[in-house]
């Protein structure tokens, strides 16, 4: 991600305005504080995007807590207060830039603000590539850039898990696939009809159901562990 930054470090800097887009489902882990410090006096407005996907009673007091607006840009839910707020902030022409991790939705977010399919989207993490500038109204413009992990961030169970590294790149599925059912055990229950509780029992469970199976009859728990974080990473397990 090294790369990205020299055009990061510019949005910051002609920017008036900066938009940090979290994920809804781990606030805390999608924070970007090496963006955050290079903020300085700037305006940051905080975004848990994908509101849809979580109980929001759960991270309600987070929310409130650090004042950040939940939104959707897939359901378009929030997107009308997080132009007010914009709109509010603004002095004359006004650069708003628009940062975050990898796939947290920031082309998403400025495609709603833009009124049209501005920005290019991917369900696939690193999918924008430069900086793009967008017209959101006569006098405010949205700078669009690629998703950017710190410098020292090397921790494959946080990108896995935030969807910042995709499911086809991550090197241990299973170990990832088991921590994310331990943090939401009930709700991949629910979502596959399974009735283990542990686990590597619920993991094979799974594999069996799905047909997941290597030569004798065993659970490809690779296969089987990729498809719970294709599963994750694309909104379809909620909760």
């Amino acid at each position: 991600m090294k790369p990205f930054w020299p055009a990061v470090n510019k949005v910051i800097k002609y920017s008036n305005i900066i938009i940090e887009v979290l994920d809804a489902r781990f606030p805390e882990l999608t924070r970007n504080q090496e963006i955050e410090d290079k903020i300085k006096r700037k305006k940051l407005i905080l975004v848990l995007n994908k509101c849809d996907l979580v109980d929001k009673k759960e991270v309600e007091a987070w929310a409130k807590e650090h004042n950040a607006l939940f939104v959707s840009a897939t359901k378009r839910l929030g997107t009308t207060m997080l132009k007010r707020k914009i709109i509010s902030l603004s002095k004359g022409k006004t650069t708003v830039g628009v940062l975050g991790y990898p796939n947290t939705g920031k082309s998403s977010i400025i495609n709603v603000l833009a009124g049209r399919r501005a920005a290019k989207t991917s369900p696939q993490s690193g999918y924008t590539k430069g900086r793009q500038l967008i017209r959101m109204s006569p006098n405010i413009y949205l700078f669009d850039t690629p998703g950017v992990l710190p410098y020292k961030e090397k921790d494959e169970l946080k990108h896995s898990l935030t969807s910042t590294k995709d499911f086809t790149k991550v090197k241990d599925p299973e170990t990832v696939a088991f921590e994310l059912i331990k943090l939401k055990k009930t709700t991949i229950q629910k979502f596959y009809k399974l009735e283990s509780d542990d686990p590597e029992e619920l993991l094979e469970e799974l594999g069996q159901k799905l047909g997941k199976l290597k030569k004798g009859g065993k659970v490809n728990f690779d296969a089987t562990a990729r498809i719970i974080l294709k599963d994750w990473q694309r909104g379809k397990i909620k909760g």
